[in-house]
């Protein structure tokens, strides 16, 4: 089961276990100084950093006096991404990245307070209860999914390999149950096909996986007769930063593919790294408001270069960056270190990307639920034009 919840970009991501054993005190002080040297504002949201090392001094005794301690120091940041990571959350985040985790196959978002069916992956075993896109998630495992967040529902759903899991479903006003068995979810982060039978079509599900690049060269490789491409980011909300730039270098040759902007203000150009494109041809990229972060750098950049058209509605607006360090006690920190632009200088965190056609629904590719995808109609028609 993979989250929806506005994912984050990452930079740099350390995915190894720190082994180190240390005391509540000590993992509270080794968070405070990392957050103090690495966060990305350095003012550290205008307060001075420092009353919380001497209010929490000699006082901590358990692991959960030092979670409540450092989530309440997170959260003074005022800034969503920034986040201790617990034993259990540190090893699901490591899991993503290596694109190996056991759940039943649903990615899942926060709509209007209600945990909703984002989509269903094939052949998973939430394919196979049949449950489908809109299901809201009432309880797992009789546990109320009210006021939990995303991470916290999906963390429920996953366990071991071959346990179940009861899911209470509000369907269409009606209340489901299903009980289903968790598998190994392979997780397949690009896909492709042939439309119409000369414009090739690639959906990036997401850039988190370390196989990402190697599965969108199989995907142009499988699209490479094809006179047009359709890249669709749609529900893309994001992941490792340096998958998104190494397929734009695939269809920008040389110049900044990104901007990064760390504390006091140290700049850092991500550059094409000279290598010829592997497409010359018209491109449509599909966005919509559940594209962020890795899909909109990727998405930015082939906008400001004129590479491609920008099809959908306004991208979800995430411009800052992330690094998942280690802490003791297999635990880490999830933390902004620096924000980024685009190009052409723009700096789209909490405005997003507007298409070059706007067109549909904000998060659902339908249209009123009627299975017609108006937004990848438009994305043909305008190749088919161009042809």
């Amino acid at each position: 089961m993979s989250t929806f919840t506005r994912a984050n970009n990452y930079f740099s991501t350390q995915a190894l276990y720190n082994e180190e054993v240390v005391s509540p005190q000590k993992l509270f002080d080794k968070t405070w100084k990392l957050l103090y040297k690495d966060y990305y504002e350095p003012s550290l949201n205008h307060q001075d950093w420092y009353r919380w090392k001497a209010r929490y001094h000699g006082k901590l005794k358990t692991k959960d006096d030092a979670k409540v301690a450092i989530d309440t120091m997170v959260a003074s940041l005022n800034e969503p991404y920034t986040k201790f990571l617990s034993e259990k959350e540190y090893e699901e985040l490591t899991t993503s990245i290596t694109s190996k985790i056991y759940g039943i196959g649903v990615n899942i978002y926060s709509n209007s307070g209600k945990v909703e069916v984002f989509n269903v992956i094939p052949s998973t075993p939430a394919d196979f209860a049949q449950l489908k896109q809109g299901d809201i998630i009432t309880s797992v495992d009789g546990k109320d999914t009210s006021g939990m967040n995303i991470s916290e529902v999906a963390a429920l759903v996953r366990g071991p390999e071959n346990s179940v899991v009861e899911l209470s479903i509000l369907r269409n006003g009606k209340k489901i149950t299903k009980k289903i068995k968790r598998k190994e979810i392979k997780i397949k982060n690009v896909k492709s096909s042939v439309l119409d039978n000369h414009i090739g079509y690639i959906q990036i599900i997401s850039f988190m996986g370390g196989t990402t690049p190697n599965e969108f060269l199989e995907a142009l490789e499988t699209t490479k007769n094809t006179d047009s491409i359709i890249i669709d980011l749609r529900g893309n909300t994001g992941g490792l930063l340096e998958n998104a730039v190494f397929i734009a270098n695939m269809f920008i040759p040389e110049g900044e593919i990104v901007e990064i902007i760390y504390r006091n203000g140290i700049k850092k150009s991500v550059q094409a790294k000279g290598a010829i494109p592997v497409l010359n041809k018209p491109v449509v990229v599909l966005v919509n408001g559940a594209s962020a972060s890795a899909s909109e750098i990727l998405s930015g950049a082939l906008k400001d270069y004129n590479k491609a058209t920008l099809v959908g509605k306004k991208t979800f607006g995430k411009g800052l960056v992330q690094k998942v360090i280690p802490l003791p006690n297999k635990t880490g920190l999830n933390v902004t270190i620096a924000r980024y632009l685009t190009p052409n200088g723009n700096d789209i965190n909490k405005h997003g990307i507007k298409p070059d056609v706007e067109i549909g629904n904000e998060f659902d590719f339908y249209l009123n639920n009627s299975k017609k995808d108006i937004q990848l109609d438009k994305a043909r028609a305008i190749l088919n034009d161009k042809e």
